[in-house]
């Protein structure tokens, strides 16, 4: 994990963004008190950069349900939610500038199962999968999916109730979990994507941002 005196701890690196230039753009921690807050920055000088970082920050709030302070970002909850978030920073990167972010829906259509996912809020934190497939076919693939939103989000199984979990601040993310759901079904894919950008992510100097 990089960090620099200024910035604060990076916590995710996009090397090179197809919607800017190729520039470098990082996504740090600070704390402020005792709240993490994270930053949206980049070295580059290009006169365009601000406003990218700009729309950035905004489909951050839309897709992962953040707040936005004094230029830094941070949730409702005050939790960190770092996994949470980095996934939130590399979707909402993705997105070109000129694209608008809408808030993803809470059901899915999930190849395997050939049925729909829905993920239903219980409120105080608490969520549940549920599937209109086959009775016999659904409860494994429920448990996988499961499983690929604690890989994805800091997230809490709860004992006895199978296809729930919850996030451990206790209060509701329902933007964060429609982002996460396609992502959820797919998690081997997601971490390899993930390994693969670590690799690349190198912080390019000032100078050579251009």
């Amino acid at each position: 994990m990089g960090s620099t005196r200024e910035l604060g701890a990076r916590i995710e690196l996009v090397s090179m963004d197809p919607h800017c230039s190729n520039i470098t753009i990082g996504l740090y921690e600070q704390f402020v008190g005792s709240t993490p807050q994270y930053l949206v920055h980049s070295y580059s000088t290009l006169p365009k950069g601000r406003a990218r970082l700009d729309a950035i920050e905004h489909a951050m709030q839309v897709l992962g349900g953040l707040e936005l302070g004094e230029g830094l970002l941070r949730f409702a909850c005050g939790a960190r939610h770092q996994l949470a978030i980095r996934r939130t920073f590399l979707e909402a990167c993705k997105l070109p500038s000129e694209t608008s972010a809408e808030v993803r829906p809470m059901t899915v259509v999930d190849k395997k199962l050939n049925a729909a996912v829905t993920v239903r809020g219980l409120g105080s934190g608490l969520y549940e999968l549920s599937s209109e497939a086959a009775a016999e076919e659904a409860p494994t693939r429920l448990d996988s999916i499961v499983n690929g939103y604690r890989k994805l989000a800091e997230l809490d199984v709860i004992p006895g109730e199978p296809h729930r979990f919850r996030f451990a601040c206790g209060q509701n993310h329902d933007a964060l979990v429609g982002l996460l759901l396609p992502r959820a079904l797919n998690v081997r894919a997601v971490l390899r994507e993930q390994e693969m950008a670590a690799g690349r992510g190198t912080l390019v100097a000032p100078s050579a941002q251009k």
